[in-house]
């Protein structure tokens, strides 16, 4: 036998403090598991969206394309649609360019101005970007239109989140 011998009060404490800790332990981990899941998720960075766009269908002219996809903010789920306009440049490459204006976040249309032909226009303050969304000098949008990536999949477009526009030369 040990000197110290164990009381019957501090047995009683010892045993009731690690059956409280195993109890506590076992409500706390689930819903720590519930708050924390949502971030250990692996997201795929840049995924694409697929349009109802065919690429045979797509000129050197500028058409809107709309598409949806479904976006996870942790535990809700929602329907989000958004705008590209899409045609093909001179060099036969697919351009898709965010209808967000840069200068307010405005939604530019293309030919959306008589007076100013086969440009963008932003109605909100007069804003006008060239074909490749390049911005016009001395206009309020301080910087060219985003840039979606593009891909192909089984003849239909796909679009990746908007970026850096490099169609235009800096």
């Amino acid at each position: 036998m040990s000197k110290n011998p164990v009381t019957r009060r501090q047995f009683l404490s010892y045993t009731l403090t690690g059956v409280g800790g195993f109890m506590a332990a076992g409500m706390l981990m689930p819903m720590l598991r519930f708050a924390v899941d949502p971030m250990l998720k692996a997201h795929a960075a840049g995924d694409f969206k697929m349009t109802d766009k065919k690429i045979a269908d797509i000129t050197s002219d500028p058409v809107r394309v709309d598409f949806k996809y479904e976006q996870q903010d942790a535990w809700y789920t929602s329907e989000v649609t958004q705008t590209a306009w899409v045609y093909k440049n001179e060099g036969g490459e697919i351009v898709a360019l965010s209808p967000v204006c840069k200068h307010l976040g405005c939604t530019v249309a293309w030919e959306g101005s008589e007076k100013h032909p086969n440009m963008f226009f932003c109605p909100c303050h007069m804003g006008l970007y060239h074909k490749n969304g390049e911005n016009v000098p001395g206009t309020p949008p301080r910087g060219p239109l985003d840039a979606y990536p593009t891909q192909e999949k089984d003849g239909f477009l796909m679009l990746g989140s908007p970026g850096t526009n490099p169609f235009v030369r800096k």
